[in-house]
């Protein structure tokens, strides 16, 4: 990615930014380097990435491309999100039901749900699997490397639970 990860400024200007920049983008593409061209969308890795929900969620328009970079099950459309049988595929391999997919608002509403999502997920850098959250739920915390996954989930929750009062996220 181009962001600065030496500028602490940058990098917590980009983390707070990420939701909203796929949000305002005209197209996402997806690369699925793990996938053939007659592969299954759920053998993807991509599925498995932290920083790829809110990819899944913000982004209007997507297009997932095979390993060579063929379009997906060839399928001729400019937005995968609006193929019902691939939009199914891509909710079972997400673990997000469809209406999610298609009309996804950032915020503290269904923060269960939300959390479930982001469990199956996993991150190169253990705090990520919080920072990779907060454009989902529209929060803004310190991004603070070297503080442990459990501190940054922690900071994540109280500031879930402050905004909407909803204690149950403790139980995701």
């Amino acid at each position: 990615c181009c962001i600065d990860k030496d500028s602490s400024a940058e990098l917590q200007e980009a983390i707070g930014s990420m939701f909203s920049w796929y949000r305002s983008s005209s197209l996402t593409l997806v690369h699925l380097c793990d996938v053939s061209d007659t592969g299954s969308l759920a053998d993807s890795v991509w599925f498995e990435r932290g920083w790829t929900l809110q990819e899944s969620l913000a982004s209007h328009a997507v297009l997932f491309y095979t390993q060579d970079w063929s379009l997906y099950k060839n399928l001729e459309t400019t937005n995968h999100k609006t193929d019902p049988t691939l939009l199914e595929e891509v909710g079972k391999a997400a673990g997000i039901a469809k209406q999610h997919l298609m009309n996804f608002y950032p915020g503290l509403d269904d923060a269960r749900s939300r959390l479930h999502w982001a469990s199956r997920r996993r991150t190169t850098r253990p705090e990520d699997i919080a920072y990779s959250l907060f454009g989902i739920f529209e929060v803004h915390l310190p991004v603070i490397y070297g503080e442990s996954a459990e501190h940054a989930l922690g900071r994540l929750l109280a500031e879930i639970i402050s905004g909407s009062g909803d204690v149950s996220v403790l139980d995701w």
